[in-house]
C-alpha cells in the first residue's frame, strides 16, 4: 500500500480545569452546606487536589514538550544534513534473484577508449539494442569538458558498438531516453565550474540542457540554453533525466542534480510539448507530496502514470501526467534509476545507500510491483573491496527481460541475463 507522506501537525490544547468545591455540582445543581470543621477539611483537600492536578498537568506538558522538541530537532537535522527518514520502513535487502551478471558487457571499440562514468542506459525501439551515455573521463570531473569524445553510444544485442555521437556538445551527459519514434533524448546535468572554465576556456556554452537526437545523431531539438542554469521556458537547471509521453509526445524533464544542501535547490519536473513549447511545472523542492529532492529518474507505467525516483527523499512517487499525487513507495530504498516492464513490475537501482546516507539499506536492484509496492526480488551490489560495494545508476529492461545498468562507479554497462 502507498505510505502517506502528509505531515501531521500535533497541537496541544490543554483543557482548563477549574476546581469544583466538594458538594457543589456544575450547572444548576445546588451546593451542600457543611459544618465549619468539615468545610475546613474539605478546603484543604480541595487545595491539595488542585495542586496535584497542576503538577500532573505540568509534568504532562513537560513530557509533551520534550517529545515535540525532540521530533523538531530530528526534522531540522534531517533538513540540515540532507538525510531523509525511512518512515519506519524495514530495510529490504533480500529477495529472488534469477539473474546472471555480465560485467563490462560492452566496450567503446569505435574510439578505442575506456569508459567514463556512466549514468544513463535505455533500450532501442527494436527492444534488443542498447543505448548508453558516459562522461568521457573517469571520476566525477571534468566529465566531457576539453574533449571531443562521443558520449552517446548504441550497441547491438551482443554488446558490439554500432555508432556513437555527441562529441564536443556536453559537460556531464546523464539520463537517456528513446521515444516512440526511435529518437534519442539526453540530459546534460551540469555546467562548467569557474575553475573548469579557467582550465578549459571556451566551454561556457555547454551544459544544463536536454538534447533530442535522431537515431543517427542529428540534433533535432535543444531544451534550455547551453551553459545557462535557470528556469523554463528558456533555461533548465542541471536536468537529471527526460521521458516522453507515449501518447502525445509531451516531454517531462526532471530537475535538478544540484547539491541538496544548496539553499537555492531546485526540485521540479518541467513539461514541454513535443515541439518544445513550455507547458507547466510539476512540483517544487521539499519532502511532501509532489515535492522533490533530486528527482533522479522519470518513467511512465502502462497506465500512463508518471513514476519519479525521488532519490534524496528515499522514495518512488506516483503522479498523474498533470502532477496530481497518487501515492508513494519507500520499499525501493534510495532510487537512482527506474525501469518498468509491460506488467508494471518496477526495477529500481540504488547506487548510493550506505550506513551514512541510508542506514540499514544495501545498494542493489529492488524488484516489485507498482500495483502494491511489495518488493519480491533483490540483486545485490557488485563486490568492490569496500563494505558497500557498487551498483549502477541508470537501469533498463529489454524485451526478453534482461536488465542493463549504467555504472557510475565501476564504469561501463552491466548486463543481467534472466535465467
Amino acid at each position: 500500500m502507498c505510505a502517506s507522506a502528509s505531515a501531521r501537525r500535533i497541537r496541544s490544547q490543554p483543557r482548563a480545569v477549574g476546581p469544583v468545591r466538594p458538594g457543589c455540582g456544575r450547572g444548576p445543581e445546588k451546593c451542600t452546606v457543611m459544618q465549619p470543621d468539615k468545610a475546613q477539611a474539605a478546603l484543604v483537600s480541595e487545595i491539595q487536589s488542585e495542586r496535584l492536578m497542576q503538577t500532573n498537568a505540568a509534568m504532562s506538558m513537560s513530557v509533551f514538550a520534550r517529545l515535540w522538541l525532540t521530533a523538531l530537532v530530528v526534522v531540522l537535522l534531517a533538513a540540515e544534513t540532507g538525510l531523509a527518514q525511512t518512515h519506519n520502513v524495514q530495510p529490504v535487502n533480500s529477495g529472488a534473484n534469477p539473474y546472471r551478471v555480465i560485467r563490462d558487457w560492452a566496450q567503446l571499440t569505435l574510439e578505442g577508449r575506456p569508459w567514463g562514468g556512466s549514468n544513463g542506459v535505455a533500450i532501442d525501439r527494436d527492444g534488443r539494442s542498447v543505448w548508453a551515455t558516459d562522461r568521457c573521463s573517469s571520476g566525477i570531473a571534468p566529465g566531457c569538458l576539453g574533449t571531443k569524445a562521443n558520449p552517446v553510444h548504441l550497441f547491438d544485442p551482443s554488446g558490439k558498438e554500432v555508432r556513437s555521437f555527441g562529441g564536443g556538445m556536453f559537460v556531464w551527459p546523464h539520463g537517456i531516453h528513446v521515444d516512440r519514434d526511435g529518437n534519442v533524448w539526453v540530459s546534460d546535468a551540469r555546467v562548467a565550474t569557474p575553475a573548469e572554465l579557467a582550465k578549459f576556456p571556451g566551454e561556457d556554452k555547454k551544459g544544463s540542457v536536454v538534447v533530442k537526437f535522431s537515431p543517427e545523431g542529428k540534433v533535432l531539438m535543444i531544451l534550455g540554453t547551453p551553459g545557462v542554469r535557470g528556469n523554463p521556458p528558456n533555461a533548465l537547471t542541471d536536468p537529471n533525466d527526460v521521458v516522453t509521453d507515449p501518447d502525445n509526445g509531451d516531454v517531462y524533464v526532471a530537475e535538478s542534480h544540484t547539491n541538496v544542501e544548496d539553499p537555492n535547490l531546485i526540485g521540479r519536473i518541467s513539461v514541454f510539448d513535443r515541439n518544445g513549447k513550455f507547458l507547466r511545472i510539476i512540483g517544487k523542492t521539499g519532502t511532501g507530496p509532489v515535492e522533490f529532492r533530486t528527482p533522479h529518474a522519470v518513467k511512465f507505467d502502462s497506465r500512463g502514470r508518471l513514476i519519479v525516483a525521488d532519490r534524496h527523499n528515499h522514495r518512488v512517487q506516483i503522479l498523474t501526467k498533470d502532477g496530481k499525487y497518487l501515492g508513494e513507495f519507500r520499499e525501493f530504498s534510495r532510487p537512482s534509476g527506474l525501469a518498468i516492464d509491460g506488467n508494471d513490475t518496477l526495477y529500481s537501482s540504488d547506487a548510493e545507500s550506505d550506513e551514512k546516507r541510508n542506514p540499514g539499506w544495501l545498494k542493489g536492484i529492488r524488484i516489485g510491483s507498482l500495483k502494491d509496492g511489495k518488493v519480491t526480488g533483490f540483486i545485490p551490489p557488485h563486490p568492490t573491496g569496500t563494505p558497500a560495494g557498487a551498483m549502477g545508476e541508470g537501469i533498463a529492461i529489454d524485451a526478453a527481460g534482461n536488465l542493463f545498468t549504467a555504472e557510475a562507479t565501476v564504469r561501463g554497462v552491466t548486463k543481467y541475463v534472466r535465467d
